[in-house]
């Protein structure tokens, strides 16, 4: 995908809050994506299954429906899709010609449930980076893909207010969401958006509806506000090529590398 993004996404980025990708990942990608979360469910399910460390989240896992936090470690797969080169275009050129890991989770819903999702948020802590209100910059850079077939709505899709990374004012959100937009799109259409931009995951209503959708977080290299790099084994950060280390603090690796820039 050369020359991308374009001055058109850049302003649609810019504008919304969010962009996307339809047809981004090839199906033949898809497929090895869901089979290797299939994998990762099932393991973590197991009762023998331990830690190096705890988790800054705890996954959830005690219904039909999931959601796995800290995957890199889990197949190779998802620590090739960190640094996923057509994704890296938008990444560089959105936010910052060296991202840092920030997160990795995979949510896999197949029924509703009463106490769906997070309900609406921003991203970051401190409850979104309120401390830069009335303006919070873009600080975190959000990729989902879509991993099950959600050209319909009603099936947990993320739902999102465009251009509410600008506004001034907390919304209601106890009262609905005006202008909120639910995101539609085959399996292998891309997301990507700012951590000030209000989202959820939308009603799950659709009679066998099905949401899978894999999660990347990228935040600036001189951030600290990362959860995730402490909680991978050392054995597992210090197999990483220098092609993924440059994600993580220099100081996560045995013996500390010197980062300058």
């Amino acid at each position: 995908m050369p020359n991308h993004p374009t001055d058109a996404e850049r302003f649609l980025f810019d504008t919304n809050g969010y962009l996307v990708l339809e047809g981004f990942l090839p199906d033949s990608l898809v497929d090895v994506l869901n089979a290797a979360l299939e994998r990762t469910i099932t393991r973590r399910r197991d009762p023998g299954f331990r830690r190096a460390h705890e988790p800054a989240f705890d996954d959830k896992l005690d219904s039909a429906n999931a959601r796995v936090m800290h995957l890199l470690a889990e197949d190779p797969l998802y620590l090739d899709m960190l640094d996923y080169e057509p994704m890296m275009d938008y990444v560089h050129g959105l936010f910052n010609e060296m991202p840092h890991l920030h997160s990795t989770d995979a949510i896999y819903e197949i029924e509703p449930e009463e106490h769906h999702g997070q309900g609406w948020h921003t991203d970051g802590i401190q409850d979104g980076f309120r401390d830069f209100r009335p303006h919070v910059p873009l600080l975190q850079f959000k990729v989902g893909y879509y991993l099950s077939d959600m050209t319909e709505p009603d099936q947990g899709n993320l739902t999102l207010v465009p251009g509410s990374h600008k506004s001034l004012v907390e919304p209601d959100a106890k009262n609905g969401m005006p202008g909120a937009v639910q995101i539609c799109g085959r399996p292998g259409t891309a997301v990507l958006f700012h951590n000030g931009v209000w989202h959820t995951a939308g009603p799950f209503t659709r009679r066998r509806g099905k949401r899978v959708i894999l999660y990347y977080g990228y935040e600036h290299p001189w951030m600290l506000a990362c959860a995730e790099q402490w909680r991978y084994d050392r054995d597992f950060l210090n197999s990483l090529t220098p092609r993924h280390r440059r994600f993580f603090h220099g100081f996560v690796f045995d013996p500390p590398e010197y980062r300058w820039g």
